[in-house]
């Protein structure tokens, strides 16, 4: 009786901790669904008196005419590309110093992981003079190389800790099987280091789908707009007032995307995460 009732009191703090971020996904999603007149309600219920997805529909032409479904494929465009181009440029840049060794190899690591240090704000300036300069400004192309510049030092570090947390004998082996070193990584060490690619995939591609303030200042033509800056034009409805319900079904609609990839790809996530931090 006495060791159960540790084991009850941990599954209620857990139930009640998974509670607390349920329950505003919950609340988004309700909102979502009610018609506009009750998602303004004062205060608001808890379930929505009718369903209606009057909501999602009225999401396109909005405030205007604002295609949603173009403003999806702009956020999907720069989501992929910035996750692809930093998984590429994480893997051999990890690949190389986990594995290689050369003078200021240990330096040069740590000033790249002194980006983290820099905040985004200070060098938005200086950042649109670059774009500008090479013809990259108001450019969803732009926007990408933006994202995976700062995106980059934490992948480094997540490929650099998923090679070395790898045995060395590995590596030995294909070598002596005459492998190259570009081939010793892309056929022994890379499908070994699956969960540190999938990680670092998720995480540039959850960062830079949801990312806002660069999104608003290095794009000016509302047709190249990203899903979270469309979001706040959404958000204002007649006489300046918030539609909470269409924006509401925006979130939503934005969420969808990495809840899915999260479920699907979680266990991938979590064991990149943990890569190299026991031996």
């Amino acid at each position: 009786m006495t060791a159960r009732v540790p084991r009850a009191a941990w599954w209620a703090a857990c139930l009640a901790l998974g509670a607390l971020f349920v329950f505003p996904l919950y609340l988004t999603l309700s909102q979502s669904l009610k018609t506009s007149a009750e998602a303004a309600a004062s205060p608001p219920t808890l379930l929505p008196h009718q369903l209606s997805i009057q909501n999602y529909l009225n999401l396109n032409g909005h405030a205007g005419s604002i295609d949603i479904a173009q403003h999806l494929l702009n956020s999907l465009l720069v989501a992929a590309g910035t996750s692809a181009g930093t998984v590429v440029l994480a893997t051999l840049a990890g690949y190389g110093f986990a594995r290689l060794r050369f003078p200021g190899g240990g330096l040069l690591f740590m000033a790249m992981l002194a980006a983290f240090m820099i905040p985004f704000q200070a060098i938005i300036t200086p950042l649109y003079v670059v774009l500008h300069t090479i013809g990259l400004s108001n450019s969803l192309v732009g926007l990408t190389l933006v994202y995976i510049t700062f995106q980059l030092p934490f992948g480094l570090f997540l490929m650099r800790n998923s090679f070395a947390a790898l045995p060395a004998d590995l590596e030995e082996s294909a070598q002596l099987d005459g492998c190259s070193l570009a081939s010793t990584l892309w056929r022994v060490m890379l499908p070994l280091a699956v969960p540190g690619v999938v990680t670092t995939a998720l995480f540039s591609f959850f960062t830079s789908w949801n990312e806002f303030f660069a999104a608003l200042i290095l794009i000016t033509d509302q047709s190249k707009f990203t899903l979270p800056v469309v979001l706040s034009v959404l958000q204002t409805g007649q006489f300046g007032t918030i539609d909470w319900g269409v924006l509401e079904a925006g979130v939503v609609l934005s969420a969808a995307p990495c809840v899915a990839l999260f479920l699907l790809l979680q266990k991938y996530y979590v064991g990149g995460l943990l890569s190299g931090a026991v031996k």
